[in-house]
């Protein structure tokens, strides 16, 4: 008489065999580099200073680090009172906007269908500058923005004339913003981690326009004053 086949044997095998592979799959993903997972998806713009809240912070007479060299920061007087670069009335109009150019490293800022300024930025290199469209939600004076690891790490106090924004994909706690930039020179190219990068004096006649209106060193947008549209489009080279 033939010896008939187990089976449910087989079928214990093959189960077996489902599970270890899922098994194996589950291991893969929690064992893989957390530095690939970061890059990713990483938490925020600057992934050091924004696991600490936001906020205005001037540190004179210290010194920065960006791309393994030592930077000398600008020196921020909070006393000194600026006069506002406004050009086409007053900061408290509606219908501004900023536009930037992710592939042409341009930004423009418009009220209405008036070109405000125009000049060349630097958009993210190390993890690109999300794409899509934005509201400012605060304005700082000057905060230290750092972040980074090995010979990609930076740490720079008073980075100027900082601008936030955010939607609903692209939450406020992930960092991104416009600011003045002191660390190089290369504006028209990619060279930040995520943020537009901008000269100085650019910044500050942004900042001085763009909503909310500046009110203190530390201005929040809010119901009666909203923050300007940031509408970010193009691919960086």
């Amino acid at each position: 008489m033939p010896k008939q086949k187990n089976k449910t044997a087989g079928k214990c095998g093959f189960s077996h065999l489902i599970a270890l592979m899922g098994l194996v799959v589950v291991l893969a993903f929690i064992l893989l580099p957390n530095s690939y997972l970061i890059k990713k998806k990483p938490p925020c713009a600057n992934s050091i200073s924004c696991t600490q809240s936001f906020g205005l912070k001037v540190e004179n007479d210290v010194v920065g680090i960006f791309n393994g060299q030592k930077i000398t920061p600008p020196q921020i007087d909070l006393a000194q009172k600026e006069t506002p670069t406004r050009v086409l009335g007053d900061s408290a109009s509606a219908g501004k906007r900023v536009e930037v150019d992710l592939t042409t490293q341009t930004l423009k800022a418009y009220e209405g269908d008036k070109l405000f300024m125009e000049t060349l930025i630097s958009s993210g290199k190390w993890f690109p500058t999300p794409p899509g469209e934005y509201d400012v939600w605060v304005k700082l004076r000057a905060t230290r923005m750092s972040g980074g690891e090995g010979a990609d790490y930076y740490d720079l106090p008073n980075v100027p004339y900082v601008m936030f924004f955010y939607n609903k994909d692209v939450g406020r706690m992930r960092g991104f913003s416009l600011h003045g930039a002191y660390w190089h020179n290369n504006f028209g190219h990619p060279m930040s981690h995520g943020c537009v990068n901008m000269r100085i004096a650019d910044a500050q006649k942004l900042y001085d326009w763009i909503n909310p209106p500046t009110k203190s060193n530390t201005t929040y947008a809010d119901k009666d004053n909203p923050g300007t549209k940031v509408i970010i489009y193009g691919q960086a080279p």
